[in-house]
């Protein structure tokens, strides 16, 4: 049987690389052709994404892609973050630049929303919580400050949506993505007209909705003429890259859970139907969409908290690496001081050093001093919040998990790799690194009719990842930890 290659592009929030996927004989392969960085752009007051540049980017990949395997591709794929958007005009063209999800617009926006739609009712509407960087909250936010922005606006187009615009000049949204605007109804597979009436948003905007795996279309002949390709399509993988990580989740049987650690981790479980019980309400969970399945998860800060500390030391003169900073974490043997990954002040902070300061100050905890007792500080505290996650969710499901699958960035930091085993008490299986791209691929391939379904992908990335396993250790004295950081989140609420 011939080969397959396609061409993955994986947009993330510090940065975004075009990646080539070989499927052989039920094997595949990936070689990162094209890098490049995601730096967003504060004008005016305002945080915007460089479209434009991301989008540059991707015709550099496809150009890197065409000197090193020639004029045909089977097909493109673009993945991102979710929530974030772009709106087009009446014309076609692109109203503003998209805003970052963590620009200062959608302050006190949450109130707002509480007061139009009830979260308990938006919740059993969309199986997603209210939070500041939704969709449906930063639409909102244009709604009460008038903005000309939305009747002006023809088009939404979630951002993995709105690069296939660019590159087809078709439009749609693909449903992986649709989940995370809050505006979507999962049971009814359709945007959401109760959502849309009791916020007050114009639906019309609204482009068709399209499952993943779904051929986006053919490349747009000056595409194809400028990067050098006599044919290629796109197709729509799953557009969320949390939802095509948790496509490639080597998981077999029922009872694992997952994390898809990177800037955010994303703690979570496959599930067979949109769960919005009160209970799962109460703790915060989030409703969304992989391959074939739903997902319930909580989404945690994650490695953003190690970046932007990284970020503060740098600006203070110390430019550590990340295996660096792992490595001086490593000889502490306990941090001095515990944190709430998800408290508030984490989420946008000028300093994140300072931040950590306040945050054990206010909890009464010395605070960690230095770059190795913080990062010691950030990689246990997110340990424990996985456990935290993981009971909440065992609860919620009465489902009691036996494996423990850790995959992208966070997976190759062997440190938190054991910390989550001792935390969990689970075995942790850390691999595969790459596996929003790999998801990215291999959905590729099902619209390609390379593949036959969900579980054939899963055993494609088992036998083609190279994965490692962890297993608890000092069990006693992560029961005395847990015990602690618990007590540490009820102070940081009080």
């Amino acid at each position: 049987m011939p080969a397959h290659r396609f061409l993955a592009f994986d947009l993330g929030a510090e940065s975004g690389r075009g990646v080539v996927g070989t499927l052989d004989n039920d094997t595949l392969a990936l070689e990162e052709i094209h890098r490049f960085a995601n730096e967003p752009v504060e004008v005016c007051g305002t945080l915007h994404w460089d479209v434009l540049a991301l989008y540059s980017n991707l015709l550099k990949g496809m150009r890197a892609y065409v000197a090193r395997y020639g004029d045909s591709v089977e097909g493109v794929g673009i993945d991102t973050w979710g929530v974030d958007f772009g709106l087009l005009g009446e014309d076609g063209k692109l109203l503003q630049n998209p805003v970052h999800y963590r620009d200062a617009r959608t302050e006190g926006m949450l109130q707002e929303a509480a007061r139009r739609m009830l979260p308990e009712e938006l919740y059993r509407c969309a199986g997603v919580p209210l939070s500041p960087v939704n969709t449906s909250v930063q639409l909102l936010s244009l709604r009460v400050r008038q903005s000309p922005l939305l009747s002006q606006a023809k088009t939404l187009l979630m951002m993995p949506d709105l690069f296939n615009y660019f590159l087809t000049g078709q439009q749609g949204c693909e449903r992986t993505n649709a989940v995370s605007t809050q505006l979507y109804d999962p049971r009814k597979r359709q945007w959401s007209e109760e959502a849309f009436k009791k916020l007050d948003l114009p639906l019309s905007i609204m482009p068709p909705l399209v499952d993943p795996g779904t051929v986006w279309g053919e490349l747009h002949e000056s595409v194809r003429r400028g990067v050098g390709l006599k044919r290629g399509v796109a197709i729509a993988p799953c557009t969320h890259d949390t939802a095509s990580a948790v496509a490639a989740v080597p998981g077999k049987g029922r009872n694992w859970a997952f994390i898809s650690s990177g800037t955010w981790s994303v703690v979570g479980t496959l599930t067979e139907e949109c769960l919005t019980s009160p209970e799962a309400f109460s703790a915060g969970f989030f409703n969304e969409l992989t391959l074939g399945s739903f997902f319930l998860c909580r989404n945690i800060m994650g490695l953003w908290l190690l970046q932007q500390s990284r970020a503060a030391w740098r600006e203070g003169g110390e430019d550590l690496s990340y295996e660096a900073l792992v490595r001086r974490a490593a000889r502490i043997p306990e941090s001095p001081a515990l944190i709430n990954p998800d408290d508030s002040p984490f989420l946008a902070p000028q300093d994140m050093s300072e931040a950590i300061q306040a945050f054990c100050a206010r909890t009464g905890q010395r605070a960690p001093q230095g770059p190795g007792e913080e990062t010691r500080c950030i990689l246990e505290s997110l340990a424990l919040s996985y456990r935290k996650a993981l009971e909440d969710l065992s609860r919620v499901l009465g489902r009691r998990f036996t494996r423990l699958h850790v995959v992208g960035g966070g997976s190759r930091n062997e440190l938190l790799c054991q910390l989550t085993a001792n935390a969990t008490g689970l075995p942790v299986v850390a691999g595969p690194v790459e596996a929003t791209v790999a998801g990215n691929v291999l959905v590729q391939a099902l619209a390609a009719r390379c593949l036959s379904g969900s579980g054939e992908i899963r055993d494609c990335i088992d036998r083609s990842s190279q994965l490692t396993e962890y297993q608890p250790r000092d069990q006693a004295a992560w029961e005395d930890r847990y015990a602690r950081y618990v007590e540490i989140l009820r102070r940081g609420a009080t």
